[in-house]
């Protein structure tokens, strides 16, 4: 149902931040422990769905994907990103408010709250450029929560993205002058990345 990458069992301080990527196909989550000063990933992972089940069956096993999930973790809220405005395929986006509105069931009956960021508000916060590259985020997100490699799928990467934007807007809810601080850092990061690519 959900392939783990664990990185650490320890969940009894801090604010735990589940963090999801929604989909129909392969939904990613990351547990993210907000300690204030940095973020620490302690669990990491996909909850599949065959695609050749019947709608209402892959939402059942989405359904008891993300609440495993919430039951080993007991996270204290969602950070979820939101659905695109605009679909070119308006079937996509009907398939991905199911998987959503799945998520936010599973949200609502534990009693977690949650926060929804859009995609673009998520690549600025972590990167500082909106239209940020898969790539570009994953190397983002390594960095940030100081993983030994690239998180993979993307899928698991996007969802760690997700929690860690809430984890930055609460600081900067604390702190308005750290917000701006934290995409400059990593926008010069990018750059630096970049330039050592080509």
């Amino acid at each position: 149902m959900f392939k783990s990458t664990r990185t650490n069992n320890d969940a009894s301080s801090g604010n735990l931040i589940l963090g999801i990527d929604p989909a129909l196909g392969t939904t990613g989550y990351g547990v993210v422990r907000d300690l204030g000063n940095r973020f620490e990933v302690i669990d990491a992972g996909i909850v599949r769905c065959d695609r050749r089940d019947t709608l209402e069956s892959r939402l059942l096993e989405l359904s008891k994907g993300i609440t495993e999930v919430v039951e080993e973790f007991r996270p204290d809220c969602f950070a979820v990103e939101e659905l695109y405005s605009h679909y070119e395929r308006p079937t996509t986006a009907i398939l991905m408010g199911h998987a959503r509105g799945v998520i936010l069931l599973a949200a609502a009956t534990a009693g977690v709250p949650v926060h929804s960021y859009a995609a673009t508000q998520i690549k600025k916060t972590l990167t500082g450029n909106g239209r940020a590259s898969k790539s570009q985020m994953q190397f983002a997100v390594q960095h940030q929560l100081g993983l030994k490699q690239l998180p993979e799928p993307a899928d698991v990467a996007d969802a760690l993205a997700a929690a860690v934007t809430h984890c930055h807007h609460r600081l900067a809810s604390e702190s308005p002058a750290l917000k701006p601080h934290v995409n400059t850092a990593y926008a010069n990061l990018l750059k630096t990345h970049r330039t050592q690519q080509s």
